[in-house]
C-alpha cells in the first residue's frame, strides 16, 4: 500500500490509501458532564465506560459480540453500548460538544475526524499506542490516513479498525438473461442501466443515492468518468469539482434519476438503498465493502457479484478516496484508561477480524489481514487487486478540513437533489460546492501555513 503526502502553504493533499490488502443518550463516563473543553481524567480502569457506535443498526451486532468478549476478559470494566445511525453521528457529537454528555469512546472515522478535532473532543493516542502491544500491529498506511485527515498538527486522534473501498454490485442473473457484458466500463454500465429498465414491470437499471451521503457517491461517478485525477489544482487553492469534464459527468449521472431508478431514490441513504436492492430488480448498486455480507444474506453468492468501479475511456479507473474509521477516545472521558483498554482489545488480532469480516471490509491489524477469509471475499481481494495493479488512481477527498463533513453534507446534500429533480443545474451545483471548498482550504491555509 502506498501512501503520499503533499503538503505546502497553499495546498495540503489527504493521504492516499492505495493497495488495501497489502498489509477499511447517555452520560460520559462516570457523571455524564463531559463536553468539548473538558479534560477529562485518566480514571481507576475499572467500573464503567460509555461507547456510541457510529454506525448503529448496521454494526450494532457485531459490536455486541465484541463487547461481550472484552466484559469477559475484563470483569471489573462494563460497557454501555449506544448506537447511533451513521446519518445522525455528527449531529449527535457536535450537541454532546456543547451541551455535555459525550461518551468515553466512539468511532471517528476520516470524515469527520478534523472537525471533531478542531474543537479539541479528543485526545491525541500517539503517547499510548507507542506504549502499547498494538504498535506496530495496525496498518500504517491507515494511520497516516487519520493522522492527515486529523489537521494540522500531524497527531493521531483515532486509532484505525478498518478501510473501505467503493464497489459496483450487479445482479449478475439478470446480466446473464439480458444478454450484458460485465459492468467493467462507464460505457458498459449506462448501457445497463438503460436496457434493465422496465418501469411496467417495476424493474429498474440501477439506484442512485439521494439521500444522506450523496455527494461522495456522486464525486466518484464524476471523477471516475472525467478522468480527473486530483481534487486541487495545480496550485492546490482550487478544487477541481466544477471543473467542465466534471459538470459534464454530473449531467450524464443525475439524468439517470427516475429514468433508470426508482422515484424513492431521492431520499434514500445506504440503508434503504442497500435494501430496496437486495430485495427487488435492480441490476446495480453502488456502494462500498460494508454492504457485501448484507448482498449474501438476501440474495445468496450466486446472483450477484461486486467489482470495482468502472474504467474510463482510456482503461484508467479513477476514484474518490473513502474514508478509513476508526476509534476516538474523547478527551472529556473520566476513565480513559479502561476506554483505551477497549480500544486496544477492539484492534486486536482476534476481534479486527472478526469485526471485519462480518463488515466486509479491510482489517487495519496487520495480523488480521492475513486471516484465509479475505481472500474468499470476493469484492474484497478484487478491490485490493484494482488498487495494487497500477489500474486505479485514487483522488483524494480533503477530510483534513475542519468544514469538510459540513460541506459534503448538510450544505450540499439538499442542492444535489435539486439536481436529481431538475430545479439546479449541475454547474451551479458545483460553483456553489467549488467556492465554499475553495474559502475552506484558503483559510486552512492561512491557520497552516
Amino acid at each position: 500500500m502506498k501512501i503520499s503526502i503533499r503538503r505546502s502553504r497553499r495546498a495540503a493533499t489527504a493521504v492516499a490509501l492505495g493497495a488495501a490488502l497489502a498489509l477499511t443518550v447517555t452520560a460520559c463516563g462516570d457523571d455524564g458532564s463531559g463536553a468539548g473543553g473538558d479534560k477529562g481524567s485518566e480514571g481507576s480502569g475499572k467500573g464503567e465506560i460509555v461507547f456510541w457506535d457510529n454506525n448503529g443498526g448496521v454494526r450494532t451486532e457485531i459490536w455486541k459480540k465484541i463487547i461481550a468478549d472484552f466484559e469477559k476478559a475484563n470483569p471489573d470494566i462494563k460497557v454501555e453500548y449506544v448506537g447511533i445511525a451513521s446519518t445522525e453521528y455528527q449531529s449527535k457529537v457536535d450537541t454532546a460538544l456543547q451541551g455535555g454528555g459525550l461518551p468515553d469512546v466512539g468511532g471517528v472515522g476520516a470524515a469527520m475526524l478534523a472537525g471533531f478535532a478542531a474543537q479539541g473532543a479528543l485526545e491525541p493516542l500517539d503517547e499510548r499506542l507507542g506504549k502499547s502491544s498494538l504498535n506496530g500491529k495496525l496498518n500504517k498506511d491507515m494511520v497516516e490516513s487519520l493522522k492527515a485527515a486529523g489537521g494540522g498538527d500531524d497527531k493521531l486522534y483515532s486509532i484505525p479498525t478498518s478501510a473501505n473501498n467503493g464497489v459496483l454490485y450487479y445482479r449478475t442473473d439478470l446480466f446473464k438473461k439480458a444478454g450484458l457484458e460485465e459492468p467493467t466500463t462507464w460505457e458498459r454500465f449506462f448501457e445497463a442501466a438503460d436496457k434493465l429498465t422496465n418501469k411496467g414491470k417495476n424493474e429498474f437499471g440501477y439506484t442512485i443515492r439521494g439521500g444522506s451521503g450523496s455527494i461522495a457517491q456522486a464525486l466518484d461517478a464524476m471523477y471516475g468518468q472525467s478522468g480527473i485525477t486530483s481534487f486541487w489544482n495545480a496550485g492546490g487553492d482550487k478544487t477541481t469539482v466544477n471543473d467542465p469534464k466534471n459538470v459534464a459527468a454530473l449531467e450524464k449521472y443525475a439524468a439517470l434519476y427516475k429514468k433508470v431508478t426508482p422515484a424513492a431514490d431521492l431520499n434514500n441513504d445506504f440503508t434503504k438503498m442497500v435494501a430496496q436492492w437486495d430485495s427487488g430488480t435492480i441490476g446495480m448498486l453502488n456502494h462500498n465493502l460494508g454492504s457485501y455480507q448484507d448482498h449474501v444474506k438476501a440474495l445468496g453468492g450466486e446472483k450477484f457479484r461486486g467489482i470495482p468501479q468502472p474504467v474510463g475511456s482510456g482503461g484508467k479507473r479513477v476514484q474518490v478516496s473513502n474514508p478509513v474509521d476508526g476509534l476516538g477516545l474523547f478527551k472529556s472521558g473520566k476513565n480513559k484508561e479502561a476506554a483505551w483498554k477497549f480500544i486496544e482489545f477492539a484492534t486486536s488480532k482476534a476481534e479486527n477480524s472478526r469485526f471485519n469480516e462480518a463488515a466486509g471490509q479491510v482489517p487495519s491489524n496487520t495480523d488480521a489481514a492475513k486471516d484465509a477469509w479475505i481472500s474468499k471475499a470476493e469484492p474484497t481481494k478484487l478491490a485490493a487487486d484494482a488498487l495494487s495493479d497500477g489500474s486505479t488512481t485514487i483522488v483524494q477527498l480533503p477530510y483534513y478540513l475542519p468544514d469538510w463533513n459540513t460541506i459534503s453534507k448538510a450544505d450540499n446534500e439538499p442542492n444535489l437533489q435539486k439536481v436529481l429533480l431538475g430545479k439546479m443545474s449541475a454547474k451551479e451545483f458545483l460553483d456553489t460546492m467549488a467556492d465554499q471548498l475553495n474559502a475552506a482550504q484558503e483559510e486552512w491555509d492561512q491557520q497552516n501555513g
